[in-house]
């Protein structure tokens, strides 16, 4: 099998997860394929608003840790499949205006040779 083609695990998707946790926006930064791309599921197209590129994925990542220094994502469910994964999680965070935000949500991932091609997150807004 081609490094290519090598299938993702649970212990790099946990690394990722990890990074995520500690607010390391380099090593969410660096989890991605130069070239990978950030769909956050809020946004002006169908797909939400896209973010292309380590300048831009690092770009939106610095900008929510500065303004929801407590956000984070308790993982409820795991799964990897070849080079797809997917992440259900609980995201809690407080904005800077005081606003509280509480999401159920899932990430869908594509990798390649062990770097995020695509993360598309999914959430259902509570309350």
């Amino acid at each position: 099998m081609s490094v290519m083609n090598q299938p993702v695990t649970i212990e790099r998707l946990r690394e990722i997860g990890s990074a995520f946790a500690r607010h390391d926006v380099e090593g969410i930064v660096n989890a991605f394929d130069p070239e990978g791309e950030f769909r956050n599921a809020k946004g002006p197209d169908v797909w939400g608003q896209s973010f292309k590129g380590h300048a831009a994925i690092r770009g939106y990542f610095t900008a929510l840790f500065a303004n929801s220094s407590d956000v984070r994502w308790d993982h409820t469910a795991e799964f990897v499949h070849g080079d797809r994964a997917v992440t259900e999680w609980h995201r809690k965070a407080t904005l800077a205006n005081g606003e509280k935000q509480e999401w159920l949500g899932c990430d869908l991932y594509i990798f390649r040779a062990g770097l995020i091609q695509r993360k598309d997150t999914y959430i259902k807004v509570v309350g």
